[in-house]
């Protein structure tokens, strides 16, 4: 959806609205964003878009400078960004997972036994295993290679957050995007990562794509994964387990669009107020995210009239 000139904005009881919406953002949100506004242009043919994916740091920074009509958010708010006029309105909710290599030598053995969150902190932040078999005794001796994401990321943010940490604390090889990441993991046997639920996915079959797969989360650190934790197989499990918050908050989470505080577009209001009516919220389950409920909906809906 590359770059288009600026339309003046009207309103036509036929022809629905005109003009121009900007987005920038997080990778997470960019695949739904371009669906979402696909489904506008067919009711609103004069509407133009211009899309972006650059992480959730950039769409923060571009909305809250006016480069952006909408900024495109895959973390929580800073104080200091609502202080300077950023104001959110949640539109889906997905996940961030742990991902390896599928023919990492020990895959069976990992999906078995999951990891505990103090085994990720420390691979992630406290760099305590230079070899697998540092981790677990029964793993192979190669080195473990930690991937993590160079850019200012929504899935880094939230990542580390269900480590205790801040994405600064984060410690390996830095990596631009969801997709080069996926692809690190991918390209790597002995590679660990985490990736958005879209990217790790084939949305067809819905299982894992090739040479990626999940680090099961041993919720109840038991050393094991049990049949209630093991929901990792199928795309729609997972979304089950994320709706149903058997799959923790975080690294579960809220994605937001982010505009300015005294945004006064009506254009801009509409647009959000379509993605979060029943039909548009409908196309996220199959594409692996997570609707909001009516309680959830309503209130952002509420907003947007303030």
């Amino acid at each position: 959806m590359g770059c288009a000139p600026k339309v003046k904005e009207s309103y036509d009881e036929k022809e629905g609205y005109a003009g121009s919406i900007s987005v920038s953002g997080a990778f997470a949100l960019y695949p739904l964003v371009i669906l979402w506004s696909e489904d506008f242009k067919k009711l609103n043919p004069k509407v133009r878009f211009n899309i972006s994916a650059g992480g959730a740091g950039k769409g923060i920074a571009d909305v809250l400078t006016n480069m952006v009509d909408i900024g495109l958010v895959s973390r929580d708010l800073h104080v200091q960004e609502t202080e300077r006029g950023a104001f959110p309105i949640v539109v889906a909710k997905d996940a961030v997972i742990a991902t390896i290599n599928s023919e990492h030598p020990n895959i069976q053995l990992i999906k078995e036994r999951g990891l505990k969150r103090q085994e990720f902190i420390d691979l992630f932040i406290n760099q305590k295993y230079k070899n697998w078999n540092d981790l677990d005794s029964r793993f192979i001796k190669q080195p473990v290679e930690v991937f993590v994401r160079s850019d200012a990321a929504g899935a880094a943010e939230t990542w580390a957050k269900y480590l205790g940490q801040s994405q600064e604390d984060l410690k390996g090889i830095g990596i631009f995007g969801d997709p080069g990441l996926a692809q690190s993991i991918k390209d790597n046997k002995l590679a660990i990562g985490f990736n958005n639920i879209n990217y790790v996915y084939d949305i067809v079959n819905k299982k894992t794509s090739a040479n990626i797969t999940v680090v099961p989360l041993d919720i109840n650190e038991n050393g094991k994964i049990d049949a209630e934790e093991n929901f990792y197989d199928h795309l729609d499990s997972l979304v089950n387990a994320v709706s149903k918050k058997v799959y923790p908050s975080p690294p579960s989470r809220d994605l937001l669009f982010v505009i300015q505080k005294d945004n006064s577009s009506p254009l801009v209001k509409a647009f959000i107020a379509f993605v979060l009516e029943k039909q548009q919220q409908a196309i996220l389950l199959p594409n692996g995210y997570v609707p909001l409920n009516e309680e959830i909906k309503n209130k952002e809906l509420e907003k947007l009239s303030k």
